[in-house]
């Protein structure tokens, strides 16, 4: 029976430390749990010394850390205003979230898997989010420029993209209080062809397969997990 280790990273270690518990607890996984900021190299390189003083080697790492920005967000505003530094910030925690990491853990990595969130707001126009698809699109060249580069290393290279999840960040987009659908949410269920939002849990079987030897040949690809929204034109 494999025994794995599970490694979470983040601003807050609390929240870090209760994410990452859970999801090992359900998976049946010993937790261990550093804090660090994706932005800061420094605090990046002295995680990754932990992590190889403790285990040894690193096997895979995933870039999870995101989100949008409401600033770069076109609502309240158009696009014509939006500030310059709030489209910065937005492509700073997206796609240099997603570089840094990548630089400090992958030149440990003598074989593995890199795995990068993406978002379907990569593939297709959605409103108001423009900063945020900008930035998961530099993501996903990203991903597949590291496939080719790390491939005569041993490291495997991929992205997901989910759909739409209901998490902290947009849930007052798209249920109300009652947890009825808002407007925002009915449109999306309806241009979904599965008819719901997803679970976290497909999001996370996909990765475990991208991390794993059944994806062994599996590099440079971006796995979207919409239940079929980017593949329906909507009529």
């Amino acid at each position: 029976m494999a025994l794995v280790q599970h490694l979470g990273t983040g601003r807050r270690k609390r929240a870090v430390a209760r994410v990452s518990l859970g999801t090992a607890q359900s998976l049946g996984e010993s937790t261990f749990v550093l804090e660090a900021d994706v932005l800061e190299p420094d605090q990046l390189e002295r995680a990754r010394a932990t992590v190889l003083d403790r285990f040894g080697r690193i096997d895979a790492l995933v870039n999870a850390a995101g989100g949008n920005v409401p600033a770069a967000t076109v609502g309240d505003r158009s696009f014509f205003e939006l500030p310059p530094t709030a489209l910065d910030e937005v492509v700073r925690l997206n796609f240099n979230g997603t570089v840094l990491p990548s630089q400090v853990f992958g030149a440990a990595m003598a074989t593995g898997s890199i795995v990068n969130v993406s978002s379907m707001a990569a593939h297709r126009a959605l409103t108001r989010v423009v900063g945020y698809g900008a930035a998961k699109a530099a993501v996903e060249n990203l991903t597949r420029w590291l496939a080719v580069e790390l491939a005569p290393h041993g490291v495997r290279v991929n992205a997901v993209a989910p759909g739409f999840f209901i998490g902290e960040q947009n849930r007052v987009l798209l249920v109300d209080e009652s947890g009825a659908l808002t407007a925002r949410g009915e449109r999306i269920v309806a241009a979904t062809p599965a008819g719901r939002f997803g679970d976290p849990a497909e999001v996370a079987g996909t990765v475990i397969w991208l991390c794993s030897a059944a994806a062994s040949f599996v590099t440079g690809a971006v796995i979207p997990i919409d239940g079929g929204f980017g593949a329906f034109g909507g009529v």
